[in-house]
Parts: C-alpha cells; structure tokens; sequence
C-alpha cells in the first residue's frame, strides 16, 4: 500500500518551468515500524550558500502520539561539527533523513528551550504523503473544508504550540515544531516589536533584516535539503518565511514537516532560498536567509508539512498606498498573501511601517484616509476617515493600522464565503497639524417645535488649540414624530455606530455581503452628526435597520430570533442631519425637545 502511494506520488510530469529541479528519482521510505533505537542514518540541511551538507542521525527511539492521535515522533540525535554548534535551528525544519538510502522523514521538532544537545524530532515520510492525496481533492471539497478549517484554526496556531511560540503555556512542552523564521525586510524595529505577537500567534519567528526577498536568478537545482521559502508579501517591503525541501519530483515538492501557519489548502508564492549565513544562539539559532526566483506555489498548509506545485502561479493582494500633502509625494507597491490568518497581521505592519518611514511623520500630524478593497463579486468596501493623535498614549499610525486590520479581519471572519480580494488602494492626506475637536455644548433655538418643523441644533467644538468652532445644522422633525419628549443625540460618528454595530454571536453569523453592506455605512469621525431618538423599539436583522416598529410587528420579530440573525433595541436612532468640519470629532450630548 505505501509502495504504491509512493510510486503514485513520483510519477515524473513534463517540467512546465523554466528553473531547474533536481528530481528525486526512485525513492524509498522506510516505514515507521522499522525504525528502531540504535539505527544511524543521514540528514540534509543547508547551512551557507545554496548546497546541501549531510549531518549523522542517530535514532534515539519513537514516541507514540506525540504530535496528535496516530501521530508520532521519530527522536533522534543529530552528529557533525556545525550542527553541534548551532544546535537545532529555525529554518532547519523539513530536512530529510534517510537510513540505508531510505526516506525516513523530516526533521521538524526540537527540544524546549536552551537545549545542550542537537536531539531533534522527526515527521514520518509517510505522514508527509499524505499531503499528496489531499491535494487532489476536487476544488469545491477543499474550498468547503478551509472555510470550515478557517473557523478552528483562529484558536490555535498548530500541533504542539499554545497560541504562538511568545506565549507561556501552562505545562512542560517537550517538544515542539521547529520556528519557521519569518524574515521582515525593509521594517522598523518598533514595527517588529509591535506586531510580533500577531504574527507569532500564527506559530513563527519574526526576524528583522535577517535577508531579503528577490527575483534573482538561483541557476542551481532544488533537491532534497535545499532552502526553500514562503512569501507572504513582497514588493516594497517583505516577509518570508523558510524553510527545509524533504522529497520533490519534477511536479511538486514537500517542506517543512510541520504547518507554517496550518491554514489547509493556500496559495502563497513558492521560491528558491540562498542561506548567507546560520547563526548559533542558546535560546534560538536561526537562518539568514534571501529569496531568489518564484518557482511555483504552496497549496497545501498541512499538519505533516507544507507542499508546493510547480506548475501553479500564486494569487497575491495587490496593495498601493499613497501619500500627498508631503514636499515629495510617494507610492508604496507591494503584495500581500491573501489568507484568514495573516492578512490582517501583514496588513497593519505594512501600513504602520510605511507611515512611520515618511520623512512628515510626527505625533502633531493628522491623516486624512480615502481609499477601497475591492473583493470579488461584492462592492467596494470604502475606506474613509480622518486621524489624529487623541491623548499622546497611542501611536496615530498605530490607530490607522489597527483600523485596517479590523476591515480585513472582519471580511476573513464570516463562516460562509472565501473572499477573494483583488486590491487595496489606500490614500493618504498628510496635515503638519492636530487637528482634533471635542464636542462641549449643543443647544437648540428653541424648546418646542412640531411634527415637520425645522429646527437648528447649535454644535460648539473645542479644537486641540485655538478659537472654539460654532457649528448650527438645520434639522427637520419628521412628520411621523409623536407627541411628547423627543430625545437629540449629537455626536461623533463612533458613537453613532456603537449604537448599531453587531457584535457578539450575531456578528460571526454574517455573510459577506452583508458585512461589506455594514462596513460602508459606517460614519466617518470627521462629522457631526445629528440623530433623533424615538422611544421606540427597533430591530436590526443581518445589516439592516428597522426602525420605530410598532408593537404588534416587533412582537412577531422576537418570535423569530431563534431562526434569523436578529437583534433588538428598545430606542430608535433616525438619522437627522450631519455636517463636516474637517477635524477628528470626539464627544456626544443629549438634549431634549418637547414635540406638540
């Protein structure tokens, strides 16, 4: 049955590249049953360059179950001059072992933390197969299974890993996957120190500057050992991550032993590595590492390994952002890995990081934000707002690219559609200001009024520095009001939206659509706004508003919260009248009318 799969899985194809692949021709696995204790073999690695050096096995034993149900772990002592200096290292996963010419498996687990000795743990080779057969899958199977994936894997980052590698778990870990070491190439440090906890919650190691991304030609074949590296952005700034080639033929290889961010089926950029350098430390040895030329895409994430296609062209975000207002206007180009979990990690560090390296960069600047993500087969969500520092405490980058990654993660989040987002265009207005204003008094020129009447709302505003900003808009009580007390909110646009955004349980029943509905009706903080609240109850059903529903109506709604996303509010906002003053508006008051 194995020797099968095996056969299955080298059959040679016509190479539809232009990159050599040195293809493993007539590979034998030697079965997990026959791996003892005691038996040496030999395992591949690159440590400098682009070649492959051997390092003795010695199999110390296997442990049962010991990566999941049926699972297990070969143990194993690794021998030779360079690998007991640099100990076990990131970057190291996926190197293959072999006992008498053999495919044992892939090196993919170490030992804890501030290990004396190179003992590693290794994935069997018939676990890694696996992947194969996965990767046949018809489309619309595997599509169904990553969205249903997508909805587990947002709570755990991988077998062995407690949330992420910076994390303390609570009970001795014995052994755990090898970091894949994710290298940031044109980031600041406080970029990295920031945003590292999001990205190593998907289970990797950021590096900062540890190599670069390139399309340089690498005219040496790929084989068993070779560096091998996974893009998840490329253009102006850079991220990847590398790893170890365990077995290929002339149509796809397999890497790593263990997930890089067990996403299932993916699509991220497939490239050949060069390994400038292994540096040896006690608490983590890693790779530096730069990219070179795209041979292909990485389409399954699996808990055994990663496995890449050569015959694929991966799907890449298309991100420009664009700054103005700046004695030198600039455009950042780059490409972002279009995944659940880490696009809006990917997202908010690039942004953040291409804020931060403007040269007008400062805490008195303001930003005014303009701008789209285009997903497939759904309107544009529109991105606008204006940002300024608020209390000196948060970084104003920091708050837009919070923003952002709450857009992308909010798209990612719905259980019933795999977005497909073809762009991001982000524009930005640069201000040598702070322009921020509070809302400290509203009043009306007049205390009764009736149905149909207009009134006007007198807003004053407190501005960071300078003369205070009186604001009157008109608004008109609508014919419909009762008689009695009538409630007016003027506020920012934040408030308003608290008061009918959808969170808890209700906002993970969406569908896409309707989350992009609700995104773009969101205000923007740059208004103020002017709403009537009636007491009445309303009832919002996906993303829509049903306003002051007489009683007999809402009562047969609440029957039906059991069947529909539904929620209920026992006041009504109506939406009265809103006006600009190109400022960043905090603040809300609550005055009251008499309705006659």
């Amino acid at each position: 049955m194995l020797r099968r799969a095996i056969s299955s899985a080298i059959v040679c194809l016509a190479s539809l590249s232009a990159f050599s692949v040195e293809p493993t021709a007539k590979v034998q696995v030697m079965p997990e049953d026959q791996v003892k204790a005691g038996m040496h073999g030999v395992a591949y690695t690159v440590f400098e360059g682009v070649t492959p050096e051997a390092m003795d096995v010695e199999i110390l034993g296997v442990l049962r179950d010991m990566a999941g149900p049926q699972a297990d772990v070969i143990l194993a002592r690794l021998h030779g001059k360079k690998v007991e200096y640099t100990g076990v290292v990131a970057g190291m996963s996926g190197s293959p072992v072999y006992i008498d010419g053999k495919l044992v498996g892939a090196i993919a687990y170490r030992i804890g933390e501030f290990s004396k000795e190179p003992i590693a743990g290794i994935t069997p080779a018939a676990s890694m197969l696996e992947i194969d057969a996965m990767d046949k899958t018809p489309e619309a199977d595997v599509a169904q299974g990553s969205s249903r994936q997508k909805q587990q894997v947002s709570r755990a980052s991988g077998p062995g890993l407690s949330g992420g590698p910076s994390e303390q778990s609570g009970y001795a870990n014995l052994l755990k996957p090898i970091e894949t070491p994710l290298v940031f190439s044109g980031f600041s440090q406080e970029t990295l120190q920031l945003f590292s906890k999001d990205f190593a919650s998907a289970g990797v190691v950021p590096v900062m500057g540890a190599g670069s991304v390139s399309n340089d030609k690498q005219p040496e074949p790929l084989q068993p050992g070779s560096a091998v590296s996974a893009i998840l952005v490329r253009g102006d700034m850079n991220i990847a991550g590398t790893c170890t080639v365990t077995y290929l033929d002339d149509s796809h290889l397999l890497a790593c032993g263990h997930p890089l961010l067990q996403s299932g089926s993916v699509d991220m950029p497939m490239t050949k590595a060069t390994v400038l350098a292994t540096l040896a430390s006690p608490e983590n040895s890693f790779k530096i590492v730069n990219t070179t030329e795209p041979v292909g895409a990485f389409v399954q994430d699996r808990r055994a390994g990663i496995m890449g296609r050569f015959d694929r062209q991966p799907h890449m975000i298309p991100v420009t952002l664009t700054f103005h207002g700046v004695s030198h206007p600039k455009q950042f180009h780059y490409e972002v890995l279009n995944n659940a979990k880490i696009t809006p990690a990917a997202m908010m560090a690039t942004v953040f990081n291409a804020i931060q390296g403007m040269n007008e960069y400062g805490e008195d600047t303001t930003y005014r934000l303009a701008g789209d993500i285009a997903v497939l087969g759904y309107p544009k969500l529109s991105v606008n707002d204006m940002y300024a520092p608020l209390d000196g405490s948060t970084p104003t980058a920091y708050g837009i690219a919070l923003s952002i990654g709450e857009r992308f993660s909010r798209i990612y989040e719905n259980p019933y559609d795999t977005p497909k987002i073809e762009g991001v265009e982000l524009n930005f207005d640069l201000v040598p200001d702070r322009r921020t204003a509070r809302l400290e008094t509203a009043r009306t020129d007049v205390t009764e009024a009736r149905p149909g009447d207009e009134i006007t709302i007198e807003a004053l505003l407190r501005p960071y520095r300078g003369e205070s900003i009186l604001r009157q808009i008109p608004v008109k009580i609508p014919t419909s009001t009762p008689k009695g007390t009538l409630r007016i909110l003027i506020s920012d646009g934040d408030t308003l939206d608290k008061m009918h955004r959808v969170t808890g349980p209700m906002s993970h029943h969406l569908d896409l659509g309707s989350t992009i509905a609700m995104l773009n009706k969101e205000h923007t903080n740059s208004e103020i706004y002017v709403s009537l609240l009636e007491a009445n109850p309303s009832a919002m059903v996906e993303d829509k508003v049903m306003p002051t529903l007489p009683l007999s109506v809402m009562n047969v709604m609440d029957g039906l919260r059991g069947t529909q996303d539904m929620i209920v509010v026992g006041e009504s906002a109506v939406d009265g009248a809103a006006t600009p003053v190109d400022y960043v508006v905090s603040g809300s008051q609550i005055i009251t009318l008499t309705i006659k």
